[in-house]
């Protein structure tokens, strides 16, 4: 019934690509068989990179041709030749890296002997097309949920409540602060060249949380959903704008994708072994390959090499920030998460804008203080108030933030009454405006 209803649920959006999200699956289980059944390094082998080449081919055609067409067709123009490379017309399948690399793991697992083959298509299938992850994860490992889709499982009033409350808190997150933040976001990054600095600076700010709560949104919802169904998810999010340097970030952002890139592509290149140039070499490549993971486009890839340079420091200095007590936070402590996130806000320009020309005019505007008007939220009545509205939401959802932050656990607790109201103000909010789709759909 899961797997009918994943199928369902991205056939909506189109049902074309129904086809090629059965042939992944399809591919994998059986080479995934085909590998554990013989003994023959080369035929292991043989599978394994069939089944990598074909589920990157589709990725690599869907996402990424276009991309090498142009650049190479500008190449080409500018050493005075001719380029006959067309552009494909094609759209790109919603969730495409996300079930790709769901297989990759499965298939790599299997030929590193870390899990046995699965014979059941059903619940293979299940595990690459599982409804709530499917088109923005979290990223999943089949050591973690194929177990959990073989059991028996039962209905828990407790995990529904707690599901419910996720599914809540999500929406809010989604619908209240990252679609009001969105509403400025999109004015200021369409007109960067008539807003002053200040109203940039805000611009840069609110898509910082636009960012956050619409993916953390998703994924507090596609685990509240899973807990209803007796399954438990990974944790994606954990308190990522109270980070004291680049490297603790990235133990608290997107965590299913830079545990996958750590597990699947750091490691396997020696990881932090060997020499420091090749510790530094490894890092760049990750971040430069994470950064292309999120779309074709040369800002992207600037994403993740600016990223790189933001970590590569840390190598040289012995810290933990693991085991660090929340609890008893002191000056230095806030003072490393606000640069932080000015840090890694700066970086979200350059995610957000169209092209690098364009990423150096919005930070070169931003920084001349041109101007601190805010005309663009005080201009009538009605932005005045969504204005006030995004601020207050925003600060509730970092303040509940920062109180699980400093317990170190995910904690959504409110009253039967709270949950209501804040229901009630989803709907309102989003009866003013078209629906919005999640930023990391198009990834």
């Amino acid at each position: 019934m899961l797997l009918i209803a994943s199928f369902y649920f991205y056939a909506t959006w189109n049902y074309k690509f129904i086809f090629l999200l059965f042939f992944s699956i399809l591919l994998d289980f059986f080479s995934a068989i085909k590998i554990e059944n013989t003994s023959n390094n080369k035929a292991k082998t043989f599978w394994l990179t069939l089944s990598i080449g074909i589920n990157l081919g589709f990725l690599a055609i869907f996402k990424y041709y276009n991309f090498f067409a142009n650049a190479m067709s500008d190449l080409l123009s500018n050493l005075g030749l001719h380029s006959n490379l067309k552009v494909l017309e094609v759209i790109l399948p919603v969730g495409i890296s996300f079930y790709t690399f769901h297989g990759l793991s499965y298939i790599i697992d299997v030929y590193k002997s870390r899990i046995k083959a699965e014979r059941n298509f059903v619940d293979y299938g299940l595990f690459v097309a599982y409804f709530p992850l499917l088109v923005a994860g979290p990223i999943e490992r089949a050591t973690h949920l194929l177990p959990q889709i073989k059991v028996s499982r039962s209905f828990n009033y407790q995990n529904a409540i707690s599901g419910v409350k996720l599914i809540i808190w999500g929406l809010f997150k989604k619908v209240v602060v990252a679609d009001n933040c969105s509403f400025f976001v999109n004015q200021i990054f369409n007109d960067i060249h008539h807003k002053s600095s200040a109203e940039l600076f805000f611009g840069m700010v609110l898509f910082s949380f636009q960012i956050y709560g619409d993916f953390s949104g998703y994924s507090d919802i596609a685990i509240g959903v899973s807990k209803l169904l007796g399954i438990d998810l990974l944790i994606n999010f954990k308190f990522p704008y109270f980070s004291r340097n680049a490297a603790d970030f990235w133990k608290r952002w997107h965590i299913s994708l830079s545990s996958w890139f750590r597990d699947y592509v750091y490691i396997p290149l020696g990881g932090s072994k060997g020499t420091k140039s090749k510790h530094i070499r490894n890092v760049f490549i990750v971040f430069l390959i994470s950064g292309f993971w999120h779309g074709a486009n040369w800002t992207f890839i600037l994403w993740g090499l600016l990223h790189a340079l933001l970590f590569v420091p840390l190598l040289f200095v012995v810290s933990n920030t693991q085991n660090e007590d929340n609890s008893n936070l002191k000056a230095f402590d806030y003072l490393q998460f606000l640069i932080t996130f000015l840090l890694v806000s700066l970086l979200w320009v350059v995610f957000r804008v169209k092209s690098i020309t364009e990423a150096f005019e919005y930070l070169y505007r931003m920084c001349t203080f041109n101007g601190g008007s805010l005309k663009l939220f005080v201009t009538n009545a009605k932005y005045e108030l969504l204005f006030g509205i995004t601020l207050l939401s925003t600060a509730v959802m970092m303040g509940i933030e920062f109180s699980n932050f400093k317990k170190n656990a995910i904690i959504i607790n409110f009253t039967k009454y709270t949950a209501i109201g804040i229901v009630l103000l989803i709907l309102l909010m989003g009866a003013f405006r078209n629906p919005m789709s999640f930023i990391y759909f198009q990834f």
